[in-house]
């Protein structure tokens, strides 16, 4: 049974410990230094505290059975393009440990964040993805479609992993 429960400051620990697991395993070969600048910026307690505290940042533990096997970042109030902060939700990230791949769970993730924006009222859902990922594929098939993209600047990172598409899903 899959269980997507809010995070609070109590779980920063475990937060920390799902998003470096997920990290570790399906992100490194994308730098230089093998993902320790990205990791050290990026989910530190400290940083992690700091983006919990944030009232607009929404943090979710996704659980298979009752392993937490992956992380869901929501930014609630976050415009794009022409639609306003009010009428849409980035989602910002959506990681899952390697054991949590292929059980279906991010179908159940991506469902539970297009729940949320619709309690909120919002238009969009929109989101970044690496134009090399396999996600982009998926996010398709969630009827997300490709309206624009973006570059990553980080230095350590391959330039063949820098390009980004932005994603949007109406709701």
């Amino acid at each position: 049974m899959t269980t997507i429960r809010s995070c609070t400051k109590d779980d920063i620990n475990l937060l920390a410990q799902v998003l470096l697991q997920s990290y570790r395993e399906n992100y490194l070969y994308l730098w230089f230094d093998g993902g320790e600048s990205y990791i050290h910026a990026n989910f530190s307690a400290e940083r992690l505290e700091k983006e919990l505290s944030d009232p607009n940042a929404a943090f979710f533990l996704v659980y298979d059975e009752q392993r937490p096997v992956g992380v869901v970042k929501l930014n609630i109030n976050k415009g794009l393009g022409s639609y306003s902060a009010d009428s849409a939700l980035e989602l910002e990230r959506i990681y899952f440990i390697k054991e949590g791949l292929g059980k279906g769970l991010g179908k159940e993730a991506i469902d539970f964040v297009e729940n949320f924006a619709r309690e909120r009222n919002k238009s969009i859902v929109w989101l970044k993805a690496m134009d090399s990922s396999p996600a982009v594929k998926f996010y398709l098939k969630k009827h997300f479609r490709i309206t624009g993209e973006a570059w990553l600047s980080f230095e350590v990172m391959k330039d063949e992993y820098k390009r980004m598409v932005v994603m949007v899903l109406e709701l």
